[in-house]
């Protein structure tokens, strides 16, 4: 019997369903970015909402680990505050967003290899330089709560590692994107269509996320991580 046989036939049946929700997600993605880049907003407010609970369908569909799928349902409801263009809504996503860290936080710890610690005093190096240049700039009812969570999304971004390259990828991404979010509050010269470069990065990041905690290889036994990686060998 094979490894696929094996499995119960509601998981199968569920795995059925998986590349189409992740088509979806991608059609949703290029109909986001499309619509930024040519200013377009109502296709940006169409499609931002849809990517994250589509990412999140397709982990579940896979099989994926709670956290992650709890990661990307949060990353959704910072998605969808951060539309509203207001101060509040914005502490509210980025709260949203910073559960949302701990969730990638809690499944980065579980039974991994510890990521380099040389990888984590760089992106630490990193992280005080742009605070240095920044700080003076931002609003100052924004600069604590920044801070904070810039100092969250760097532990993830450095402990993405533990679960192979594809996820250090997503974290290393995710934390360029909210970079450029915070340059942009803080009024610093911008690339052309910036809230397209921000939604292109931040697109990937979740997206390598999501494939490296599917495909992370088990570390020790052959339980339930053990499973995520057998069903990362097909899309």
């Amino acid at each position: 019997m094979s490894a696929t046989d094996s499995r119960p036939a509601r998981t199968r049946g569920a795995e059925r369903f998986a590349r189409p929700v992740l088509l979806a997600f991608l059609l949703a993605a290029a109909v986001d970015l499309a619509g930024l880049l040519a200013g377009a907003e109502t296709l940006h407010l169409v499609a931002k909402p849809l990517l994250m609970p589509l990412l999140a369908g397709y982990a579940a569909l896979r099989g994926g680990p709670r956290p992650l799928v709890a990661a990307l349902l949060f990353g959704w409801g910072g998605d969808v505050f951060l539309l509203a263009d207001n101060d509040l809504a914005f502490l509210v996503g980025m709260g949203s967003f910073a559960v949302g860290h701990v969730c990638y936080l809690t499944l980065f710890g579980r039974d991994r290899a510890r990521a380099p610690l040389a990888t984590g005093a760089g992106y630490a190096l990193v992280l005080v330089v742009f605070l240095v240049l920044i700080w003076p700039d931002l609003p100052a009812d924004l600069r604590i709560p920044l801070t904070g969570y810039s100092l969250l999304l760097t532990a993830v971004a450095w402990r993405a590692g533990a679960l192979g390259r594809f996820a250090a990828a997503g974290g290393a991404l995710f934390l360029l994107s909210d970079a450029l979010i915070a340059t942009g509050i803080a009024t610093w010269p911008q690339a052309p269509a910036p809230d397209f470069w921000v939604m292109l990065t931040y697109i990937a990041a979740q997206a390598l996320l999501t494939l490296g905690a599917l495909t992370a290889p088990p570390a020790g036994g052959t339980g339930r991580t053990g499973a995520y990686r057998e069903r990362g060998t097909s899309v």
